[in-house]
């Protein structure tokens, strides 16, 4: 059977896993159990909540006798090292563009690996029934983008597909089409099939599985030659040579694995039974076992510093407490996470080094779901020494903004140390949101170039300054000069002097200076930070006097007591407002901030010195 390997790229939430489902559908590669879900691919707990893909997945359909794998991608640059390896194994991606957004800065990094990779691409301009849609701006802005890139001739030769990815619809031309049959028979005419070496079998594994019953899980591109069940095969990686015995071999079709007698050459298989197998080594013939290059995968830019949750709270609700049980984790997930690093600084204190916030917040959040206790220090940037100068990680940021509010943005931008590579101005366009209120005027779309650290915290500040009408998105740039400090912080912590109980009483004497973090009945600890200090200073407060009631004085008085709602935070957000002398308290079921020196007395000698 003939055989495709594709792609399919795109930025956070532009459609893409909504399109592969709808392949799916139409190629008729799902059982009845799957037929009636949406974003099918995205199995994961964390992908669903969040909307986004965490992990390449792969898949495949059949269409006019040809056999098409689909990957599909991550679109967030922080999960850059699942983007890079899923590359690896196909022959042209699709590469799917909002089509009233555009082209955004996750779309640059992915296309961007996939151009450099050689790769062909097919362009799909997305949700074209948008009230905003802008179809035909958005292809030329695909375009230049492509070009800047540095697209080859070829490369910026591609078709484009205009679709409505929920409707399952694409078409080619501007008469609308009620299926994907135009998107499907694109893919066979311009994606090149694979091209196979001759020789003995050779595979590069790209992403790894497990199953109690098979073991660890292989899979990668049969680069060449055709391997059996109960083969032997030389597993060729980092740590030497040895042999090992194929438990099974399997192909994909829909969401499923079918186990197969042989794999055939340029196929996307799983090869079980390959147990201590790492991604990026190479399983080839035992006759002849020849190496190919391993994956290169960025390096990480963001580090983390991880501990046992030492709190007073500790040991309440997580199942897993200790840093053996913590290093055991860590260890277990650099076997499928690449662009990750675990540094054993001490015994009881790990070091992480990831692609981004999102990168580390996400494996933090995994953790926590499975019972892990933990406490997290502030992240900060990863700077490398260039020709005796020091350099740091910068992003490439993109702001999409009311007219009217794009003055503070920039302001704030400003003080970061931003600098503005374009700007554009888009006229007369009235853009809802969730509220259902549009925003009359023109929106302003800036670009700029910014230090990794000065985007710590900003994306809750930028949505105040645009009442929730901006949006941001930003990726890994490149590493320049070091700039300096950078203040992207202007407000104290509000800290526990007491332990017990808080009671509404003492909240509502404090509300005028403190936004809150907790609401009346929570527990807390000497230490814990309870709030944000309106001020730069951090504030000891207690937060444990209740009103005491007297003959007169009855407890209905209390009535008209009214309390501002308190701020709670995402995992990310958490992360995002620490100081360098606080930590996060991650357990199963609370994020609790807190200062890393408890005791006040001992903080107060501590600054001193």
């Amino acid at each position: 059977m003939e055989l495709r390997n594709i792609a399919i790229i795109a930025h956070v939430d532009h459609g893409k896993t909504t399109l592969v489902d709808a392949m799916l559908k139409q190629a008729k590669a799902l059982s009845r159990h799957d037929e009636g879900g949406e974003r099918i691919m995205d199995s994961n707990d964390l992908e669903r909540e969040r909307g986004i893909t965490i992990l390449a997945k792969n898949t495949a359909v059949e269409w006019g006798g040809v056999k098409i794998n689909i990957v599909d991608t991550p679109g967030h640059a922080d999960f850059g090292g699942e983007v890079e390896r899923a590359l690896s194994m196909v022959d042209g991606v699709l590469l799917l563009v909002d089509a009233a957004e555009g082209p955004m800065p996750q779309t640059r990094f992915v296309l961007k690996k996939a151009l450099e990779a050689g790769l062909k691409p097919i362009v799909v301009i997305n949700k074209v029934d948008k009230k905003d849609a802008r179809p035909d701006a958005v292809l030329n802005e695909t375009f230049d983008l492509m070009a800047e890139l540095g697209a080859t001739d070829e490369q910026l030769d591609f078709p484009y597909l205009y679709a409505v990815g929920r409707e399952g619809t694409a078409w080619l031309g501007e008469t609308p089409k009620p299926d994907l049959s135009d998107l499907f028979e694109t893919i066979l005419k311009h994606i090149p099939a694979p091209q196979v070496a001759e020789g003995p079998f050779q595979l590069r594994v790209a992403n790894l599985d497990y199953s109690n019953f098979l073991g660890k899980i292989a899979l990668g591109k049969v680069h060449r030659g055709r391997v059996r069940k109960h083969q032997w095969v030389t597993i060729l990686g980092e740590r030497g040579a040895r042999e090992l015995k194929v438990g099974a071999v399997f192909t994909h079709r829909g969401l499923e694995r079918l186990e197969v007698e042989e794999a055939t050459p340029g196929d996307i298989v799983a090869i079980a039974g390959m147990e201590g197998v790492e991604i990026g080594d190479t399983i080839a013939a035992r006759e002849a076992p020849e190496a190919l290059p391993r994956l290169a995968v960025d390096e990480p830019t963001v580090s983390i510093t991880v501990t046992p949750n030492t709190s007073p709270f500790a040991g309440r609700e997580g199942k897993f407490v200790t840093s053996r049980q913590i290093r055991e984790r860590l260890l277990k997930e650099l076997e499928t996470n690449v662009a990750l690093r675990v540094i054993e600084v001490t015994p009881d204190t790990f070091e992480l080094h990831g692609r981004g916030e999102l990168h580390l917040s996400v494996l933090l959040e995994t953790m926590r779901r499975e019972g892990f206790e933990l406490s997290v220090g502030q992240p900060s940037v990863l700077l490398k020494e260039v020709e005796g100068q020091i350099q740091e990680p910068y992003e490439y940021l993109v702001v999409d903004v009311p007219e009217a509010r794009f003055g503070p943005v920039m302001e704030a931008l400003g003080s970061r140390k931003a600098q503005m590579v374009h700007m554009e101005q888009e006229p007369g366009q009235v853009r809802t949101h969730p509220g259902g209120a549009g925003t009359p005027g023109g929106r302003i779309r800036a670009e700029f170039t910014v230090p990794a650290r000065a985007l710590f915290g900003f994306r809750t500040l930028f949505l105040t300054l645009t009442a929730g009408e901006g949006v941001m998105s930003h990726n890994f740039h490149a590493y320049g000069p070091h700039v300096g400090s950078l203040e992207t912080r202007t407000t104290g912590s509000a800290v526990a002097m007491e332990a017990g109980v808080a009671y509404a009483y003492s909240l509502f004497r404090l509300q005028e200076r403190i936004q809150f973090f907790i609401e009346p009945g929570t527990e807390v600890y000497v230490g814990m930070i309870v709030g944000e200090h309106v001020r730069e200073n951090d504030l000891n407060v207690n937060v444990n006097i209740n009103k005491k009631l007297t003959n007169i004085r009855a407890a209905g008085s209390d009535e008209n007591i009214r309390l501002i709602p308190p701020r709670k935070f995402t995992l990310e957000e958490a992360l995002e407002f620490l100081a360098p002398d606080e930590l996060l308290e991650i357990t199963p079921q609370s994020l609790r901030l807190r200062k890393r020196v408890l005791d006040p007395s001992q903080r107060k000698r501590a600054e001193a010195v």
